[in-house]
């Protein structure tokens, strides 16, 4: 009975892996195409206020939040002024000013290796050797990508700072939410993020006079569909698979998402995947593979209460 339960959570968690990959991805081409007429601060905005109201009565409904501190309430509004409101807002920027999907994805997808080799010093984690070549080799891939389409993009070579900077906040995030112990409900969590989030695109979006939204519906199909798949699926199957399969296992995730978007983008875009492209792809993904394959050994090789502290660290999609 204990092997068919076992079989059963492994496919719920295959199914909810792909899930994930899928609507993350689906961030970067939304915002891609709903952004070309729009303000990308107008889709912000009304992607994430109607959901914050929708998850706030949910939340009051279901009672889910009756024990929640203010201590959980304030870093996970800090988790998600960084982790929701500034990686989005620089993403939705990247695009809008022309960088590809893909290479917005790619930048972001090298989180895994500045955590596991920059961030966790900080966290009193030992660096190995392979770490430092694990980002080496991402860090060449990274260059080939944005090397590769950066001429055919109408986008300042400033511009690429952009994403650079959401994979910062991303990274910081990740570093407040491994540093929090105490840790509220999934719902709780994302209902937090959200309503940081809707407040501050609200802010934003006024200031720079792009709050009043379109009438057409081309734009609340688009404004509907980034609430649902990269923000509410997204973002729940986040933290829900963090706490499942811990951090190593779903920063190997991260990765997929790059490829995934950069091929809807030349599918549905016509953005360009040429061989230097691939070849950035591989090399990346091969520093990632070579920083998560030693993290997996040193789990291996820590107590079963280091790897079950592991596992509870949560970090912080488009």
């Amino acid at each position: 009975m204990s092997k068919q339960v076992g079989i059963v959570s492994a496919v719920v968690t295959a199914l909810a892996s792909a899930a994930f990959v899928l609507a993350w991805s689906s961030g970067f081409v939304v915002a891609a195409v709903a952004t070309v007429d729009v303000a990308p601060t107008t889709l912000l905005a009304w992607r994430f206020i109607p959901l914050a109201v929708v998850l706030i009565l949910v939340t009051a409904i279901s009672g889910a939040a009756r024990d929640v501190t203010r201590a959980q309430i304030r870093a996970q509004a800090t988790i998600g002024l960084f982790a929701q409101f500034g990686y989005c807002a620089c993403v939705y920027g990247a695009i809008a000013v022309g960088i590809t999907t893909g290479t917005t994805a790619l930048i972001d997808a090298i989180q895994p290796l500045v955590v596991a080799t920059l961030v966790g010093p900080l966290l009193g984690l030992r660096v190995h050797r392979a770490q430092w070549i694990g980002l080496a080799v991402g860090a060449v891939g990274v260059v080939l990508v944005v090397q590769s389409q950066i001429g055919g993009s109408d986008a300042s070579p400033v511009a690429y700072l952009l994403p650079a900077l959401a994979m910062v906040c991303l990274i910081v995030g990740t570093f407040v939410e491994r540093r929090t112990r105490d840790q509220p409900r999934v719902l709780v969590a994302l209902t937090i993020h959200v309503s940081v989030t809707a407040v501050g695109m609200t802010l934003l979006a006024a200031a720079t006079g792009t709050l009043v939204p379109p009438a057409s519906a081309s734009f609340w199909s688009a404004a509907i569909f980034a609430a649902i798949s990269p923000t509410l699926a997204a973002y729940g199957l986040y933290w829900w698979l963090l706490r499942r399969v811990g951090v190593t296992a779903l920063n190997a995730l991260l990765f997929l998402i790059a490829p995934a978007t950069a091929l809807a983008g030349a599918l549905l875009l016509n953005e360009p995947l040429t061989g230097l492209t691939v070849a950035g792809f591989i090399l990346c993904a091969s520093g990632v593979a070579i920083v998560l394959a030693n993290e997996r050994r040193s789990v291996g090789e820590r107590p079963t209460r280091a790897a079950s502290d592991e596992r509870r660290c949560v970090p912080g999609t488009s």
